[in-house]
């Protein structure tokens, strides 16, 4: 049973959420608090394998009890995170600092929104619960000075890069190692839509490389890292002889929009393309049947190791299906990616 202490300083949220997790069977909400003071204590007394966390609380605000929590009694956090731009920056900041996930607020109608927040919620807290909590690699938050390439570096066309949670940091903690003028690399982050365009601003201000959320149909240059946003697939084109991506408004797959699967499927039917691909820490299974089929067609292929990811879900089903030719930690996918396009 996984008992869960739910942090909010609405009434309604908190009897909101008590609801949906308590219809679990596996999940059983122990307490539930109005402001960090109130948790304090309630963490000692129940010692909750969970903690559903709001951010703007009254007394002490929800960064400020993270920072905490992570320092003195590290363990699980899902963040509750209002559906704004603000709401999506704050959010970052609380994954940085080393919440597991997030589940954003309906911002209306939470009534008719109820059975997506109900799945997801129990999801997220069943996927914190078995999380490494911890491991979030030490070179997410270091200045790193990228690599460039010598002039004789092999061909490589493309890097395709798959995560769900704890994607965030660990997507940042890979590309902010890549060389400068390195291939163009197209990645599909599980995230919501207002959500994606705040990681793709801070993916920007903080990497050497040009990062962007694609919005419509473009094409890759190298030096650039292109994000996929969170209401849409993206799906890589050969057009003219250039690669390119666009938008795909299809129905989710894996029950993900943008799914990885659908990105790494798209390469791997493009004829003579040298990919290079890495999925990511992240709960299911989604991108491992894309990465296999670019396997298939003579891609390397990579998978995070279970010791530094948050959750091994998706490395994990892409290692047992075949699918991967390396599994490396965090910290060495970066490297290994700059050594296979012929940097030092």
């Amino acid at each position: 049973m996984i008992k869960v202490l739910v942090v909010d300083d609405s009434a309604f949220i908190r009897v909101l959420l008590t609801e949906i997790l308590d219809s679990d069977p596996d999940i059983s909400v122990v307490a539930s608090a109005s402001d960090p003071i109130d948790a304090r204590s309630k963490i000692k007394k129940y010692n909750p394998d969970v903690i559903t966390l709001d951010i703007e609380m009254p007394k002490m605000d929800g960064l400020t009890f993270l920072r905490k929590i992570m320092r003195l009694r590290p363990m699980p956090v899902v963040m509750f995170s209002t559906l704004t731009q603000k709401g999506a920056d704050i959010t970052f900041e609380a994954l940085k600092i080393g919440a597991v996930d997030f589940v954003p607020k309906p911002a209306v109608d939470i009534k008719n929104n109820l059975d997506s927040l109900r799945s997801e919620l129990i999801e997220k807290v069943k996927c914190a619960a078995v999380s490494n909590i911890g491991i979030k690699d030490s070179t997410a938050h270091q200045s790193t000075s990228p690599i460039d390439l010598p002039e004789s570096s092999k061909k490589v066309d493309l890097i395709a890069i798959g995560a769900s949670t704890g994607g965030t940091e660990a997507i940042l903690a890979v590309i902010r190692r890549m060389p400068t003028n390195c291939p163009p690399i197209v990645m599909a982050q599980h995230i919501p839509d207002v959500f994606s365009t705040s990681f793709a601003k801070r993916l920007n201000e903080e990497v050497a490389l040009h990062a962007k959320e694609v919005r419509d149909s473009t094409v890759l240059e190298p030096g650039n890292a292109y994000l996929a946003p969170g209401h849409m697939h993206m799906v890589v084109k050969k057009r003219g002889g250039q690669l390119w991506v666009k938008m795909d408004d299809s129905p989710p797959v894996n029950r993900h929009k943008p799914s990885v699967d659908m990105l790494f499927k798209s390469i791997s039917q493009i004829d003579g393309v040298n990919c290079l691909a890495a999925i990511l820490t992240g709960m299911g299974k989604d991108g491992a049947e894309g990465l296999l089929e670019l396997k298939q067609k003579g891609a390397f292929t990579i998978a995070q190791d279970e010791r530094t990811s948050v959750v091994w879900g998706m490395p994990g089903a892409a290692v047992g299906m075949g699918a991967v030719k390396a599994v490396l930690p965090l910290q060495e996918i970066a490297p290994n990616l700059v050594k296979r396009l012929g940097g030092r």
